[in-house]
């Protein structure tokens, strides 16, 4: 199969951009051509773009996408929680009420974007399988 690879995803030494990659990611879509979708369900990274046909199962993300989204969300949802808590003093089951809301949605919302950009990055980084030259030699 051959790839049609997006040519502004390299530039002119063939190294793949990482912004561009985790940009494309981050949309959840795949980092090489930023057309065909990265997931096939909500968190199963497809086999392969359905665009471009770029294989994308050797990805390694493991437990890198859920830390990166604990670390957002709680540096979103701590300041709202001073803020409200500030301005408005709210009965305690309130505040478990809605933080346990605004967590579990901003948890969700952000998991596949931040898986996205992880995989986009081992892309453009070339890691786990993704260097093809280096298979080419093994052949």
């Amino acid at each position: 199969m051959t790839l049609t690879l997006d040519t502004q995803a390299l530039d002119a030494s063939g190294k793949r951009s990482w912004k561009q990659a985790m940009g494309r990611g981050f949309a959840c879509a795949c980092p090489a051509c930023g057309k065909g979708r990265m997931f096939g369900k909500y968190l199963k990274v497809a086999d392969r773009c359905g665009s471009c046909g770029e294989e994308l199962h050797h990805h390694r993300a493991d437990d890198a996408p859920p830390y990166f989204t604990m670390f957002i969300v709680g540096h979103i949802v701590i300041p709202l929680v001073l803020v409200v808590e500030k301005l408005w003093a709210p009965p305690l089951p309130v505040h478990f009420a809605l933080w346990t809301a605004v967590t579990l949605a901003l948890t969700f919302a952000l998991m596949p974007a931040v898986k996205g950009a992880i995989v986009g990055l081992q892309w453009a980084l070339r890691m786990h399988g993704f260097d093809y030259a280096a298979h080419q030699d093994e052949a």
